[in-house]
């Protein structure tokens, strides 16, 4: 297996709350920080954490839909009202759906083992709450394959192709096990997110959450087999990390409890206009978590926290399957069982992954590189784990797992 060919690291990641419905803050009807407030506070966040910020050599910014959300694209450029030392210093926006900041971490981690960079700011960033929801929904269709999805899709498309997943999913194991493990995904979600202030469902308090994640589908009013409950909502936020070689983060002033290493990585892209070949499987995500962990050298039942792409509770079963912790059509069994609870020897999204933070597109692999890193470095607050393995693995999926970047990450 191909190596990275020399260390490089993630340090000083931060990011904003993720606003949107459940946020006591959010109202439909009020008027709504825009694409600058976030990428300010992400920023500033994780430049409070460093010495000079003029040390950083450049830019990337994950970002799915501005141009259509908010008319806005050149993000890049606008990246750098961060500070004013990112001026005339190399910027870019990537895009590849959901897994937009995933791309930009790619983006930066080449950038440093090119050697044209030391320190990289790598960000990203969604603001989704400005139009109504079907018009969010066909935005957001974009990440498929829109010339011959769109038309015969759900009128909420995504909603609808996980729905598709989910009905195999259970025509494979059972609908009542299928259900009952979706269910417990919902809530092992909110109840990592009621422990992370910047979450979006840190202020639910429904006291029986296994209930509500069984409340039955409608298909008249939403889609046949994934019901509100096992949807991410629509989101508002951003999130910003540093990649860096050695040299870069001792620059810095960090110091090597600080960061961690990067130590597996694959970025794959699977063809948008064909249908996946096998509903109840993540293929693209498989591929690029077994390519990263062979990288790493390790087995994803050695490291001892995940960040998977959860934009349903059903891509949450299939995300622990792919990795390898479960064999297929095992991942309902595995939630059931505790194990990917906090107290569960595979501890997922601690932070309240997709389901529980909130999904804002082009920040959510941005996000779940901060989590591991917090994680990782013992910096996660209310929600940190007492880690007894040094690795941890996040896959970012973008699409219907079409474009996926996977890290691994040692301490």
């Amino acid at each position: 297996m191909r190596s990275l060919g020399k260390p490089v690291y993630l340090a000083a990641g931060a990011y904003t709350v993720s606003l949107g419905p459940g946020r006591k803050e959010f109202s439909p009807r009020g008027e709504r920080p825009g694409l600058e407030h976030y990428l300010r506070l992400a920023g500033a966040g994780t430049l409070a954490q460093i010495g000079d910020p003029g040390l950083i050599d450049e830019g990337v910014v994950g970002n799915f839909m501005a141009a259509r959300f908010n008319r806005q694209g050149h993000l890049g450029s606008l990246m750098t009202i961060v500070h004013p030392t990112l001026e005339y210093k190399p910027a870019l926006r990537v895009e590849g759906a959901c897994a937009s900041g995933g791309l930009a971490l790619a983006t930066g981690l080449k950038s440093v083992l090119s050697g044209l960079a030391d320190v990289v700011l790598v960000m990203g960033v969604e603001v989704q709450n400005t139009v109504k929801s079907l018009y969010c929904a066909d935005y957001l269709a974009g990440a498929g394959h829109y010339p011959s999805e769109r038309k015969d899709g759900a009128a909420f498309f995504f909603p609808g192709k996980f729905s598709e997943r989910a009905g195999a999913y259970a025509a494979k194991i059972g609908a009542v096990p299928a259900r009952d493990a979706m269910a417990h995904w919902y809530r092992n979600a909110v109840e990592n997110a009621r422990l992370n202030p910047a979450a979006q469902e840190f202020h639910n308090t429904v006291p029986d959450l296994l209930a509500q994640g069984l409340t039955p589908t409608n298909p008249k009013a939403f889609t046949e087999h994934l019901n509100l409950f096992d949807c991410s909502k629509v989101s508002d936020g951003a999130a910003a990390i540093l990649v860096a070689s050695e040299a870069g983060w001792r620059r810095l002033g960090l110091a090597r409890q600080d960061v961690v290493q990067v130590v597996g990585f694959a970025q794959l892209a699977a063809n948008l206009t064909t249908p996946p070949p096998d509903l109840t499987e993540l293929t693209t995500c498989r591929m690029a978590a077994a390519q990263a962990l062979a990288m790493a050298g390790i087995a994803a039942r050695d490291a001892g926290v995940f960040e998977v792409h959860d934009c349903f509770t059903i891509s949450g079963l299939l995300s622990v399957e792919a990795l390898g912790l479960a064999a297929p059509g095992g991942g309902a069994d595995l939630v059931q069982s505790g194990a990917t609870r906090r107290t569960g020897p595979y501890p997922v999204n601690t932070g309240g992954g997709l389901v529980g933070y909130g999904h804002p597109t082009g920040a959510s692999g941005v996000r779940m590189a901060v989590d591991l890193l917090r994680q990782l470095t013992g910096r996660a607050g209310d929600y940190q784990l007492p880690l007894a393995r040094e690795h941890g693995v996040m896959v970012s999926m973008g699409g219907n797992d079409k474009t996926v970047v996977s890290l691994v990450l040692r301490r």
